[in-house]
C-alpha cells in the first residue's frame, strides 16, 4: 500500500472517530434531557394523583369530566 493511500485512510479514520465522538456527545445530552423530563413527568403524575385523592376523584378524572360536552 502506498504512503499516500495509507495517509488518506488514516485521515478518513480520524474524521470518522471525530464524528462518532460528536454523535455520542449528542446522544448523551439527549438521554440526560430525557431522564430529566421523565423525572418531571413522574413528579407531576404523583402530584396529580395526590390532588385527585385529596379531592375524592378516582383515577384522577371524574365521570362527568370524561364525557364530552352535550354540544358534541
Amino acid at each position: 500500500m502506498s504512503d499516500e493511500r495509507f495517509n488518506a485512510l488514516e485521515e478518513k479514520l480520524a474524521y470518522q472517530e471525530d464524528t462518532t465522538k460528536a454523535l455520542n456527545d449528542v446522544i448523551y445530552e439527549q438521554q440526560r434531557r430525557i431522564d430529566a423530563l421523565e423525572a418531571i413527568c413522574n413528579q407531576l403524575l404523583a402530584r396529580l394523583n395526590g390532588l385527585a385523592e385529596a379531592g375524592g376523584i378516582e383515577g384522577g378524572i371524574s365521570e362527568t369530566e370524561s364525557q364530552p360536552p352535550p354540544h358534541y
